[in-house]
């Protein structure tokens, strides 16, 4: 069993009015096995955790750790990170013209992997792993995310994530945008990664839709920077049927995550 352990994280970023804290004080706990849900309205600090964690250089971590397996995350390169096992899926992935899928898949397998994949068991791979998407065959030929629909890009982050196997999952908002079709074949390629037990899953969203096909363990609360109610799946039925109103105020949050510490 794998954990990622976050304490007492602080985050800022450079603005044009100067240097804002984003996440002011952030502890989380995630092992192998588990699928952490974190919810809030928009600008609580979400994706920047996300981001924080993968090692965007925009996101200045002022105090607090990372550990995966008590190794310092934060003294990681990017590309470190991965091959310790953490995967982010993006919420707006980006277009990468002159790269076809089937290059980046195999090249950045081999980078986190340490050794190339035999060729004919990573081709069988990734046709059924397409295939299991709906992903078109073609695709496999195409620059990556160079095109594709939305839906077709957040499928494409899936296929990388079975493929890659991480420790760790990141799922950024995985669910804009997507159709309801489109978000059962994207939650059922996260939950077949998830099967093994090999994989924690933390994933970012607004809305309750995607947890009625990927079940968390754990629910948390996010406003303003910090966690201010835990739970488990209940509490995301709760927030459906309230919403963030109850959590709007200072002295609220305030109020909430010092019974949830007592």
């Amino acid at each position: 069993m794998s954990t990622l352990e976050i304490k007492d994280l602080h985050v800022s970023i450079d603005t044009e009015q100067g240097t804002k804290e984003i996440l002011k004080g952030v502890s989380l706990t995630i092992k192998t096995g588990q699928t952490h849900a974190i919810m809030g309205p928009n600008g609580s600090g979400k994706s920047t955790l996300a981001s924080t964690i993968a090692g965007h250089p925009r996101y200045k971590v002022t105090s607090g750790t990372i550990t995966l397996d008590g190794e310092d995350v934060l003294a990681m390169t990017v590309d470190q990170r991965a091959r310790a096992g953490v995967f982010l899926a993006m919420q707006y992935p980006v277009e990468v013209p002159g790269v076809s899928m089937t290059n980046f898949l195999r090249t950045a397998k081999t980078a986190i992997d340490g050794e190339a994949p035999k060729l004919r068991t990573w081709t069988k791979d990734v046709k059924a792993a397409m295939a299991q998407l709906r992903i078109d065959a073609d695709f496999a030929e195409r620059n990556v995310n160079e095109g594709f629909s939305g839906g077709e890009k957040k499928r494409v982050e899936i296929l990388q994530l079975e493929l890659f196997k991480p420790k760790f999952a990141i799922l950024d908002e995985t669910d804009s945008g997507l159709d309801v079709d489109a978000l059962k074949v994207v939650s059922e390629g996260v939950n077949r990664a998830h099967e093994t037990g090999n994989m924690g899953t933390l994933l970012i969203t607004h809305y309750t839709r995607i947890l009625r096909y990927i079940k968390p363990d754990f629910v948390h609360v996010f406003v303003d920077g910090q966690v201010v109610e835990e739970g488990g799946p209940e509490l995301a039925d709760r927030l459906e049927d309230e919403g963030y109103d109850r959590y709007a105020t200072g002295a609220g949050a305030a109020t909430i995550a010092a019974a949830a510490q007592a």
